[in-house]
C-alpha cells in the first residue's frame, strides 16, 4: 500500500492505493497558510489513514516547490511559508522516516507519461495550471529534475512576446506588469495561472471574479489561450517533447489542449505540429497519483 498527497496552494488531497494500484480512500481538506499548521495536518493526516488501513504504509508527497538535498530546505513554493523549511525532515520526523517529496508537477508528468495522457511517450512536458504555473519534464519514464532541481519550471520565465504580439497588442497595452514572489516582472505564472486570468478580466472588463467563473467565451479567456500557447511553443523549441499534458484546475477550460495546440505552430521555430496537446487523463487526481508512484511498488513495505 501507498499514501500520496497533493499539497496544493488551496487544498491537499491525499489518496490510500492497494498493492493493485486501486484508490481504496481520499480525502480533501483547505491547506493551511503557516508553515506549523501544514506539518501538523499532514501528519495527523497520514496518522488517520495509517489507523483506518492498519498499517504504515509509505508516504509520498508533491509539494508546490522543490526540495533543496544541500540545504535540506524547501525553496520556489508559491505558497512561500514552505520556503526555506525543512519539510521533509519535519515529516520523517514525524512519520519515521517513510516520506518521499517531489515538486508537484513532476508527480502529475509522472502520474500522466506513467499511466495516463502520455503513456507510450519518449518525452513528456507536463504542465499545472492552477493557482501557480508548474512544469516537470519525463524522459523514458524518468523524471528530469536537474543540477538545480528546476528542470520545467517555465513558470518563472518572462510570458513571451508581451504586447508585442501583433495578433493581441492592443489588448494587452491595456494590462499593467505584474510583479511576481519571485522578485522579478511579468513571469509567465502572474499570467497563466488562477489569479492571473482573474487579474487579466478584471483590467479589460472591470469584472472581479475568480478565474473558474469567467465565461469561456470572454476576451479574457481567448488571450489567456494565446499566451499559453505562446509560452508553450517556446518549450517546444527547447525541450521538444512528444506529449504537453496540461493539468491543475484551469486545463479545464473548454477545448484549451486543441486551441492551443492548433495557435502554437505560430510561435514557434518551424514547428512541424508533431507535439500533441492534451489535457491530464487523470485530471485533478494526476498529482496525488503521482506522488503515489515516489514510491514505486517494489519499494512498499
Amino acid at each position: 500500500m501507498r499514501i500520496g498527497i497533493d499539497l496544493g496552494g488551496t487544498k491537499i488531497e491525499a489518496v490510500l492505493l492497494d498493492r493493485a494500484g486501486r484508490v481504496v480512500s481520499r480525502e480533501r481538506m483547505a491547506t493551511p497558510r503557516n508553515y506549523e499548521g501544514t506539518v501538523t495536518l499532514l501528519a495527523d493526516l497520514v496518522g488517520r489513514i495509517d489507523a483506518a488501513c492498519g498499517d504504515r504504509p509509505p508516504v509520498g508527497i508533491g509539494a508546490p516547490g522543490a526540495w533543496v538535498a544541500s540545504t535540506r530546505t524547501m525553496k520556489n513554493c508559491n505558497s512561500t511559508w514552505l520556503n526555506g523549511k525543512p519539510l521533509l525532515d519535519d515529516l520523517n520526523a514525524a512519520l519515521d522516516g517513510r516520506v518521499r517529496i517531489a515538486n508537484d508537477a513532476n508527480c502529475l508528468v509522472l502520474s500522466e507519461a506513467l499511466a495516463g495522457a502520455g503513456r507510450g511517450a519518449r518525452v513528456v512536458f507536463g504542465v499545472i495550471l492552477g493557482t501557480g504555473v508548474g512544469g516537470g519534464i519525463v524522459v523514458d519514464g524518468q523524471l528530469l529534475t536537474g543540477a538545480n532541481a528546476v528542470a520545467g519550471e517555465w513558470g518563472h520565465t518572462p510570458l513571451p512576446y508581451l504586447r508585442s504580439d501583433p495578433a493581441t497588442m492592443d489588448l494587452e497595452a491595456g494590462l499593467a506588469d505584474r510583479s511576481c514572489y519571485c522578485g522579478r516582472l511579468n513571469c509567465v505564472e502572474t499570467f497563466l495561472s488562477g489569479p492571473g486570468l482573474a487579474a487579466t478580466h478584471l483590467e479589460l472588463g472591470g469584472e472581479r471574479l475568480s478565474a473558474e467563473r469567467i465565461p469561456p467565451d470572454a476576451p479574457s479567456v481567448d488571450l489567456y489561450r494565446t499566451m499559453l500557447a505562446r509560452s508553450l511553443a517556446q518549450i517546444v523549441n527547447v525541450v521538444d517533447p512528444d506529449v504537453i499534458v496540461l493539468g491543475g484546475g484551469l486545463s479545464n477550460i473548454e477545448g484549451l489542449a486543441d486551441d492551443v495546440a492548433r495557435r502554437m505552430g505560430g510561435y514557434g521555430f518551424s514547428h512541424e505540429g508533431r507535439t500533441r496537446v492534451v489535457k491530464a487523463e487523470h485530471g485533478d487526481t494526476s498529482g496525488v497519483l503521482g506522488a503515489c508512484q515516489l514510491w514505486p511498488s517494489s519499494d512498499e513495505g
